[in-house]
């Protein structure tokens, strides 16, 4: 079976440079092999984001896009602290926030997004528990915002 780092190579994927932190806070925490991922939201190669809400601005593909944008910069965000996709045991928890219009009840399928995507690299260890809800806003008007939770292996 393929590693995650041999996947995203045949899936054509490029992952984007780690980005700066916004605020005052660190892009992960490691505790043992718990690896805590600050949310990220759709910021693409070029450093420009995916914004606007979904259901207005954004449809549910272009919002689906967004997620799968976050999902590359968590992987990013582990490749950073562990080195290597491939010391990812499994992908425990995502919790997805989807800046919607009122009334959107779609926010699963965006979340998909992301979710497929660890899937497709990581297998079954890629399908995590997870929440996906809808905000009135997001920082920056971005279109979605993704944390997670990975346990690494030992």
């Amino acid at each position: 079976m393929p590693t995650p780092e041999a996947r995203v190579r045949a899936l054509g994927l490029t992952l984007p440079p780690p980005p700066a932190p916004l605020g005052t806070y660190v892009p992960f925490r490691r505790a043992g092999n718990l690896l805590f991922l600050s949310g990220v939201g759709p910021r693409l190669a070029d450093g420009g984001m995916i914004a606007g809400q979904v259901g207005a601005e954004l449809s549910l593909g272009q919002g689906i896009e967004a997620a799968r944008q976050c999902g590359l910069n968590l992987l990013t965000n582990i490749r950073a602290c562990a080195g290597t996709l491939d010391a990812v045991d499994t992908i425990l928890k995502v919790f997805g926030m989807v800046n919607a219009v009122p009334g959107f009840g779609e926010h699963p399928k965006v979340i998909d997004g992301c979710t497929d995507l660890f899937v497709a690299i990581f297998g079954e260890a890629g399908r995590p528990a997870r929440s996906a809800v809808g905000m009135g806003s997001l920082p920056r008007n971005i279109a979605v915002e993704i944390e997670a939770v990975v346990l690494l292996a030992d």
